[in-house]
């Protein structure tokens, strides 16, 4: 069987302890097993980093600019191979697949352009003979921890801005779809990467702590669920660390009457139903605002699920495929029973879902809940999965404070052809990425990702120049170069300086 192992100071490195199973979700089979390391392989890449990480800080900023351009092109020259090995192990369809790493591939085409992004400040003549000026350096040694619902993107948003600044990064990914990362490693050391620049150690909860307790890692990065993203903030910080933690999400789209309801249900099935609604920025709740509205929604709607086909990863015409595993699989079932159990009204039931020849497949098909309210369980939490729930709102009032008053506050979006309505709902929604006729409102990579409330810990957002400010620290120079003691110098010299 297919081993997957660490991947530290450049060589792939076995964990003689422990290892997890990596499933084909369209078949329902373990396909390959993971190395599930410890502290001491940590302690490895860590020293390994520590090794490197001194040197590729001293390369000018050009230099390594110019292995993330290396990068960009074997990136693109492995699309497909990459993609369908991301499929075989996500169960996301391949050209989902190649959106995830075309995404990331986004970040690392930001990350080329580094040299201007770390100028620093410069101020002439700040005080008599003085100037000032600041500069961005490494943290040194960061870590990254990634959810199993993008295996490319996310860690190319991480390791891009991270390495691309000086810092040597350790990546730990999730222990479900384990391979890609280890091939972006690969695809790394031959873009001309030094080794211990970028290493991955695999692992479960014991990895993790590892890397929040360990005092020579300055940065963690994460992106994985509300409760844990909080205690990866929490360990973190309380080891000195800097984190940047991303959570959960329940995003909701606030349609308004005016809104062009086709483009909306297009919007919908793609947004809710994509990805088997793996997505953190998916959009499971939809707020028609007026009942009528609501009607011709919901009219509209039905139609176009039932006509949703689901399929294995790798057929080209299957709108989505099969999720990550049987747990998850009974864990969303799980949700919409109590969805039914609370009284919603379950319009369309994916449950015990089966695709013929894939039986033993992880498949949930679209479901659709109306009348779902603000009090339901299955509301207030992440589903995950490829449920969408209409809540009805009477007005806009109404539907902009299901948005603000949930415990999530990832993404949101308005449909609507009123621009007063879109301006008004973008400038007063308490949530931190917000789309206007956009299902989906991931910001493009020069600009940052973030959510607000329990969708996010820590104070910088992902990649654009929040990454940029995540990754280095602000050191900032006052200098002066005197022709020498001039009168008054010496009494001047116990009263605390100014610029007058």
């Amino acid at each position: 069987m297919r081993q997957v192992h660490h991947m530290i100071a450049g060589d792939a490195a076995g964990s003689a302890s422990r290892h997890g199973e990596v499933f084909n979700p369209s078949v329902g089979e373990v396909q390959a097993r993971v190395s599930l390391g410890a502290a001491s392989d940590l302690d490895r890449a860590v020293a390994a980093a520590k090794a490197a990480q001194p040197s590729w800080a001293r390369t000018n900023p050009q230099r390594r600019a110019r292995v993330m351009f290396r990068f960009k092109e074997l990136i693109e020259a492995n699309m497909q191979e990459l993609a369908e090995l991301l499929s075989s192990e996500h169960g996301k369809v391949v050209a989902d697949a190649k959106g995830d790493i075309q995404r990331g591939l986004e970040v690392i085409e930001f990350s080329c352009g580094i040299p201007h992004a770390l100028k620093g400040e410069y101020t002439q003549g700040a005080g008599p003979g003085i100037d000032v000026y600041s500069m961005r350096q490494p943290v040194g040694i960061g870590a990254g921890i990634t959810p199993f619902n993008f295996p490319a993107m996310i860690p190319m948003w991480m390791f891009g801005p991270a390495i691309v600044c000086g810092n040597a990064f350790i990546l730990k990914p999730s222990e479900r779809d384990p391979s890609v990362p280890n091939r972006l490693c690969e695809l790394m050391l031959e873009a001309g990467l030094p080794e211990g620049i970028l290493q991955v150690v695999h692992g479960d909860k014991e990895m993790v702590d590892a890397i929040l307790d360990h005092p020579s890692i300055g940065a963690v990065s994460f992106v994985g669920s509300s409760d844990i993203a909080q205690y990866v903030y929490a360990r973190g910080a309380a080891a000195g660390k800097r984190v940047q933690a991303m959570g959960g999400a329940k995003n909701h789209g606030i349609v308004m009457p005016d809104a062009d309801l086709e483009q909306v249900v297009a919007d919908l099935c793609g947004a809710a139903f994509g990805s088997a609604g793996e997505r953190c920025m998916a959009l499971p709740v939809v707020v028609p605002v007026g009942q009528s509205t609501a009607e011709a929604l919901r009219e509209r709607l039905v139609p176009a699920i039932e006509a949703l086909r689901v399929g294995v990863s790798n057929d080209a015409e299957a709108h989505y495929g099969p999720v990550v595993t049987a747990i998850h699989k009974k864990r969303i079932e799980g949700w919409i029973q109590t969805g039914v159990d609370e009284g919603a009204e379950l319009v369309i039931d994916g449950r015990n879902f089966t695709l013929q020849g894939h039986e033993n497949g992880f498949f949930v098909g679209p479901s659709l809940f109306d009348h779902v309210t603000p009090t339901m369980e299955s509301y207030k939490e992440e589903i995950f999965g490829p449920v969408l729930q209409i809540v009805r709102a009477p007005d806009f009032e109404s539907a902009l404070a299901l948005a603000d008053d949930h415990q999530y506050g990832n993404g949101v979006a308005i449909f609507t052809r009123n621009g007063h309505a879109a301006r008004e709902f973008a400038a007063r929604v308490q949530v931190g990425m917000v789309g206007i006729n956009v299902p989906i409102p991931v910001p493009v990579a020069y600009h940052s990702f973030g959510g607000w409330k329990r969708s996010g810990f820590g104070d910088h957002n992902q990649h654009g120049m929040e990454g940029v400010r995540f990754w280095t620290r602000m050191k900032t120079v006052t200098q002066r170069w005197p022709d020498g003691l001039a009168e008054g110098d010496l009494a001047d010299a116990f009263v605390i300086p100014t610029m007058s």
